[in-house]
Protein backbone atom coordinates (compact mmCIF):
# COMPACT_ATOMS: atom_id res chain seq x y z
CA UNK A 1 0.00 0.00 0.00
CA UNK A 2 1.06 3.68 -0.67
CA UNK A 3 2.15 5.56 2.41
CA UNK A 4 -0.09 8.71 3.11
CA UNK A 5 -2.96 8.52 0.85
CA UNK A 6 -4.96 6.01 3.04
CA UNK A 7 -7.69 7.16 5.51
CA UNK A 8 -6.74 6.49 9.86
CA UNK A 9 -8.18 2.55 10.47
CA UNK A 10 -9.75 2.26 14.09
CA UNK A 11 -9.60 -1.10 14.71
CA UNK A 12 -11.92 -1.09 17.67
CA UNK A 13 -14.62 1.74 16.23
CA UNK A 14 -17.58 2.27 18.76
CA UNK A 15 -21.30 1.72 17.61
CA UNK A 16 -24.04 2.85 19.38
CA UNK A 17 -27.65 1.79 17.96
CA UNK A 18 -30.84 3.95 18.52
CA UNK A 19 -31.97 0.95 20.73
CA UNK A 20 -29.08 1.72 23.22
CA UNK A 21 -27.09 -1.77 21.90
CA UNK A 22 -23.38 -0.74 21.57
CA UNK A 23 -20.90 -2.96 20.10
CA UNK A 24 -17.09 -2.54 18.80
CA UNK A 25 -16.18 -3.21 14.82
CA UNK A 26 -12.96 -2.32 12.85
CA UNK A 27 -14.10 1.10 10.62
CA UNK A 28 -12.79 4.65 9.17
CA UNK A 29 -14.76 6.42 11.60
CA UNK A 30 -14.04 6.43 15.54
CA UNK A 31 -17.24 6.66 16.77
CA UNK A 32 -20.54 5.70 14.58
CA UNK A 33 -24.70 6.33 15.50
CA UNK A 34 -27.01 4.08 13.79
CA UNK A 35 -30.78 3.70 13.70
CA UNK A 36 -31.45 -0.36 13.54
CA UNK A 37 -28.98 -3.05 14.39
CA UNK A 38 -28.96 -7.06 14.92
CA UNK A 39 -30.69 -6.91 18.18
CA UNK A 40 -33.74 -4.28 17.17
CA UNK A 41 -34.12 -5.63 13.35
CA UNK A 42 -37.25 -7.32 13.17
CA UNK A 43 -35.42 -10.42 11.05
CA UNK A 44 -32.70 -11.19 13.60
CA UNK A 45 -35.64 -10.70 16.73
CA UNK A 46 -38.28 -12.79 15.27
CA UNK A 47 -40.82 -10.34 15.73
CA UNK A 48 -41.70 -10.11 11.50
CA UNK A 49 -44.54 -8.17 10.90
CA UNK A 50 -46.53 -9.17 7.40
CA UNK A 51 -48.21 -5.51 6.76
CA UNK A 52 -49.17 -6.71 3.15
CA UNK A 53 -52.32 -8.97 3.63
CA UNK A 54 -52.98 -9.19 -0.06
CA UNK A 55 -50.21 -11.10 -2.34
CA UNK A 56 -49.78 -9.41 -5.53
CA UNK A 57 -50.71 -12.30 -7.72
CA UNK A 58 -54.23 -11.74 -6.39
CA UNK A 59 -53.70 -7.69 -5.80
CA UNK A 60 -52.51 -8.30 -10.19
CA UNK A 61 -55.58 -10.84 -11.01
CA UNK A 62 -58.31 -8.67 -9.21
CA UNK A 63 -57.08 -5.30 -11.16
CA UNK A 64 -56.79 -7.38 -14.57
CA UNK A 65 -60.77 -8.50 -13.34
CA UNK A 66 -61.42 -4.72 -12.82
CA UNK A 67 -59.91 -3.95 -16.44
CA UNK A 68 -61.71 -6.37 -18.14
CA UNK A 69 -65.05 -5.59 -16.79
CA UNK A 70 -64.69 -1.77 -17.71
CA UNK A 71 -64.43 -2.58 -21.47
Amino acid sequence: MKKDIHPKYYPSAKVRCACGNTFTVGSTKEYMEVEICSQCHPFYTGKEKIIDKMGRVEKFKKRMEKAKKSK
